[in-house]
């Protein structure tokens, strides 16, 4: 057997070499970190795009997600309105493969660039997109077309919605 020496001379030189250069770590924590242009991370909906097809729930090969009629929807509307969903995405059981993003023919859904999804509780992971109501509606609410809410993501404690 063969065992490979270092020359004391060489270490030194490595060592010395080292301190001048900088260091090869990020600061991540302190300073912030930017993800590739192509990273997937969590998937995020725009509920007012969402025709119900239910297509990203047959294709999500982790069952992640599910999407229901949301509340106060009555099955009849009015001519003009369209129907409204949310979306509950378990972030825990999404194994982040975009496949939902690609299906949706309407674009509802796009991967984030959010990676620090860690959770003290299993039942935070579970976000819920809620519809906003409908553009028809609104305008006889109000007369500013700025005033009308986005979908926003509410996190619920655990229990499936719906």
């Amino acid at each position: 057997m063969s065992r490979i020496r270092h020359r004391p001379g060489e270490m030194i030189s490595v060592v010395l070499g080292s301190l001048f250069r900088k260091p090869a770590t990020m600061k991540y924590p302190y300073a912030p970190f930017h993800m590739p242009d192509r990273f997937r991370g969590a998937p995020q909906f725009d509920s007012s795009l969402c025709n119900g097809c239910k297509l990203c729930v047959r294709d999500c090969p982790s069952g992640a997600i599910t999407i229901t009629r949301a509340e106060g929807d009555p099955a009849v509307l009015p001519e003009g309105q369209k129907k409204r969903f949310d979306q509950t995405v378990d972030l825990g059981r999404c194994v982040y493969c975009g496949q939902c993003a690609e299906t949706c023919p309407r674009k509802v859904i796009t991967m984030s660039s959010d990676f620090e999804l860690a959770q003290v509780a299993k039942g935070n992971l579970k976000v819920t997109y809620h519809a906003s109501p409908s553009a028809t509606a609104q305008a006889g609410a109000s007369s500013s077309p700025a005033a009308s809410p986005a979908a926003e993501p509410e996190k619920s404690a655990g229990e499936p919605q719906g």
